[in-house]
């Protein structure tokens, strides 16, 4: 069996989205600034102060959202619509934008809990299972997806399926845990592992959001509104991620990595590069 031409719009739409992530566009066309100039001052180096703080906060969340996730499967809640889910997300980072950086550590879990639900709201509608752990540690590993390139990445790394790579062992030895040992607590060593993989990653576009918070022109009222920029972002690279999965499913890992791979060389060959 081949992708349809229809199946393959598709895998091209993931690509686009999954390789050319940038949180700096919505940022740019949200307050009129220019993209080149929302990017410097987002890739300017973080003060000490934000950089612990993200650190701290991503950890954090990661971890709350990782073990919650994992113990309420099963329990028949719906998740609410991406709208709603948005909403709040625009609520706690508008307080955020207004009491500061210090707020982080305590607004960062929260929006990171309705994000995942909004993650797992896609992930359904593609055809996911919520109740299998496989799904919930994918629903995870969104969070490390669209960072761009890390300073412990090479260039292959930086990629979807390079990312999918570089977390697979330890997304699969959490999942081998879970299911002979249940959730537990975070301080299993399987556990450990897979949430500093996930929080290193996700940092990257934390800090992101905690620098265009300082950005003068957005000001404490645009605490909600880089929330809301800040969820659309992941709210995408599920939509990415939870397509190629369903196509995965019906025809298989290689098959439709093959494709994928197809696109990428394309995009080379025509001299696009990738938003940073």
């Amino acid at each position: 069996m081949e992708l349809t031409d229809g199946e393959l719009l598709t895998l091209e739409e993931a690509y686009k989205t999954l390789e050319n992530p940038s949180l700096a566009i919505r940022v740019s066309s949200a307050v009129g600034m220019p993209v080149e100039a929302v990017a410097r001052e987002l890739g300017k180096r973080a003060p000490d102060a934000v950089v612990e703080a993200v650190s701290k906060s991503a950890h954090k969340a990661i971890e709350y959202v990782l073990l919650s996730s994992m113990r309420s499967m099963g329990s028949g809640q719906v998740p609410a619509s991406p709208r709603l889910h948005t909403a709040a997300a625009m609520t706690t980072g508008a307080v955020s934008g207004f009491f500061g950086i210090g707020t982080l550590i305590v607004e960062l879990p929260l929006t990171t809990g309705i994000m995942f639900r909004s993650i797992a709201d896609i992930a359904r509608a593609e055809g996911e299972s919520l109740d299998d752990p496989d799904t919930v540690l994918n629903c995870m590993q969104v969070f490390a997806m669209g960072s761009g390139r890390s300073d412990k990445d090479d260039a292959a790394e930086s990629t979807y399926y390079g990312v999918r790579l570089a977390l697979g062992k330890a997304a699969q030895d959490a999942l081998q845990y879970v299911a002979a040992q249940g959730v537990g607590s975070a301080s299993a060593p399987v556990l450990v592992r897979l949430i500093a993989s996930l929080a290193n990653r996700f940092g990257i576009v934390v800090t992101q959001k905690a620098m265009a918070q300082t950005i003068p022109v957005i000001g404490a009222v645009g605490g909600g509104l880089i929330n809301t920029m800040f969820i659309s972002h992941f709210q995408d690279m599920a939509r990415g991620h939870f397509a190629v999965r369903r196509l995965e499913r019906k025809y298989g890992a290689e098959p439709v990595q093959d494709a994928y791979s197809q696109l990428q060389i394309v995009t080379q060959d025509d001299g696009t590069e990738p938003v940073e």
